[in-house]
């Protein structure tokens, strides 16, 4: 179990560092082009609760271990969380240029009305909600799953609020 967990922690860190390259890339990108960022009065709290995150995950099932009290592998969960690699993939590549972790407009642009944003206003979100949950609970790290599921919820009314009202401008 211990390899299976430190196997997904590193591919998951690896794909989040990967995926925060590539959100700089293209906020350069959207600066150049003109592009106004709102929001950054929460970002650092994103990046916290994120942060905090991994080393919640890491912690619990490592206090866990030590009790001898780790559930078996979720491969329902795991599954899932496969899943959601592929949405989230199909959102980054939907979004193109615009995809990013922060709250970036460039005025005059249309809004991305294809891939998961045909179904659904804000998918990428609803991704990392649902990330936020299944992630923990394949190794049963309920108490992660439940506490940052909370906190995403708080901190994603804040977000989408802001959200919006780039959008709308």
């Amino acid at each position: 179990m211990e390899g299976i967990f430190a196997a997904v922690m590193v591919i998951v860190i690896l794909q989040r560092l990967a995926e925060l390259v590539l959100s700089a890339r293209n906020v350069r990108t959207l600066k150049s082009e003109g592009a106004i960022e709102t929001g950054q009065e929460h970002y650092k709290y994103i990046v916290l609760l994120h942060t905090a995150f991994f080393i919640s995950l890491i912690t619990e099932f490592l206090v866990r271990r030590s009790a001898g009290n780790l559930s078996e592998i979720s491969y329902l969960f795991l599954v899932f969380f496969i899943f959601l690699q592929l949405v989230r993939a199909w959102v980054i590549i939907s979004l193109g240029k615009y995809w990013n972790t922060r709250i970036i407009r460039v005025p005059g642009s249309k809004l991305v009305k294809s891939g998961p944003y045909r179904f659904m206003r804000h998918p990428n979100y609803a991704v990392v909600s649902l990330e936020i949950f299944c992630l923990p609970m394949i190794f049963g790290l309920i108490y992660t799953a439940v506490i940052f599921t909370v906190l995403n919820s708080a901190v994603l009314i804040i977000r989408i609020r802001e959200e919006e009202k780039a959008l709308n401008s």
